[in-house]
């Protein structure tokens, strides 16, 4: 799973703008974000790189349980 949709709206950033940066097509960009489809580990580092976030941030959880 992983955070592009939830990191895209905290930025205020569309889906159509990353996937015009990523050279990808909207469809794609919409299938990532709703975790349909994951993206592969190059374009997760390219998506961390456009949105200035860690390739961390966009697969951790926000609300990590912890024992």
């Amino acid at each position: 799973m992983n955070r592009i949709k939830e990191i895209l709206k905290d930025k205020g950033i569309s889906q159509t703008w990353l996937a015009e940066k990523m050279d990808k097509s909207y469809p794609t960009i919409n299938e990532y974000a709703r975790n349909k489809r994951q993206p592969s580990v190059e374009d997760l580092y390219k998506i961390a790189e456009i949105l200035e976030v860690s390739v961390k941030d966009l697969l951790q959880e926000n609300d990590i349980k912890r024992d």
